[in-house]
């Protein structure tokens, strides 16, 4: 599986030169379901995890009151993903189709009346595997090639899912923990990642518009410039230049390692080190979707258009998450310590 991000409609150092020592790689994940094994990265995928290591728990608190829908089981997650495939390809291949046939609405109308709430600790739930030889990580500790990352499947604020990271070196497990544990019930079903591998590629990004000086971003808003650089920033999603330059010059959307944050919620705010002050970078980004109509310049050659007739209705979203929304969630890791406790931020 290969994915190839187009070229950008206009290179953005072109447009303003003093962008150019501003140039960071990030290396798009591209999942796309599939059947990882525990030797491959992968997007909620099974881990490599040594079979003497304690399973990670998360003590909590979870609030029953907040919980934004009825609980549903992991298996019930599955059970209502398999209806649904079944049902997008019976509709493909004959769009007068039922939408749904009378076991499939028994099927989900029971489980829709959820499970009972669990108290006490959650087993966490596999996001992301990521050996070092297939992805370009920014920083690891010293002999670490395999970065595994976890979250609890219970809602924590405006941060949530809460995550867990753990660094380790794959040689050194021999013993694989064959079945992990899994919680007994997920507040959320786009909290329970679907299995993915992955096709890394790495691509460029520049700052945000908002981590630019006032000067650079003037220059951006300067439509002279992008005139001469024989560049259309209007393309009838964007308000502006410096809109234009957002969606799609700037950071690239969905799954990706390294590159830049992606402000669109909030302002710059500090990333520091809980443990020593310095300043984190972007490690991970954990994306609702790959691109959207903002942003589709970003959609690898040969991926098919977005959400349409006869088009899976989850093209966008191959990994079925759903971070409040539609939104990111970026882990920042502190560069001169990966292994000090990670920030993460939802934009």
């Amino acid at each position: 599986m290969r994915f190839t991000t187009p070229p950008r409609p206009v290179d953005p150092v072109t447009l303003v030169p003093q962008l150019a020592p501003l140039a960071r790689t990030a290396t798009r994940l591209h999942p796309r379901p599939g059947a990882p094994s525990v030797r491959d990265s992968s997007v909620g995928g099974p881990l490599l995890w040594p079979a003497d290591e304690p399973w990670p728990y998360c003590a909590g608190p979870h609030d029953e009151k907040a919980a934004e829908g009825r609980p549903l089981s992991p298996d019930d997650v599955r059970l209502l993903r398999r209806d649904r495939a079944a049902a997008d390809e019976r509709r493909l291949r004959d769009p007068g189709a039922p939408v749904w046939t009378p076991e499939e609405e028994e099927t989900a109308r029971r489980i829709r009346k959820g499970r009972p709430w669990s108290d006490g600790p959650v087993a966490m739930v596999p996001v992301a595997q990521l050996y070092a030889e297939d992805v370009a990580l920014p920083v690891r500790p010293a002999g670490a090639d395999l970065l595994q990352v976890l979250w609890c499947p219970y809602g924590h604020g405006v941060s949530e899912p809460r995550t867990a990271l753990f660094w380790r070196s794959s040689a050194t497990v021999t013993d694989v923990l064959d079945a992990p544990p899994e919680p007994p019930v997920i507040e959320l079903d786009a909290y329970l990642p679907r299995p993915c591998v992955l096709a890394p590629e790495r691509v460029t990004e520049y700052p945000s518009p908002m981590e630019l000086s006032e000067e650079l971003r003037d220059r951006l808003d300067d439509e002279s410039l992008w005139e001469a650089a024989g560049a259309d920033w209007d393309n009838g999603e964007s308000e502006d230049p410096q809109d234009f330059y957002f969606r799609n010059l700037s950071t690239a959307p969905g799954w990706k390692a390294g590159g830049w944050t992606c402000w669109s919620l909030t302002d710059p705010e500090p990333r520091d080190c809980p443990a020593c002050g310095t300043e984190e970078i972007p490690l991970l980004t954990l994306a609702s979707s790959e691109w959207d109509i903002g942003s589709e310049s970003w959609r690898p050659e040969g991926e098919p258009a977005g959400p349409a007739p006869r088009v899976p209705r989850d093209r966008t979203t191959p990994t079925l998450i759903d971070i409040r929304g539609n939104y990111n969630l970026q882990l920042h890791v502190c560069p001169a310590a990966p292994d000090h406790p990670h920030v993460q931020m939802m934009e």
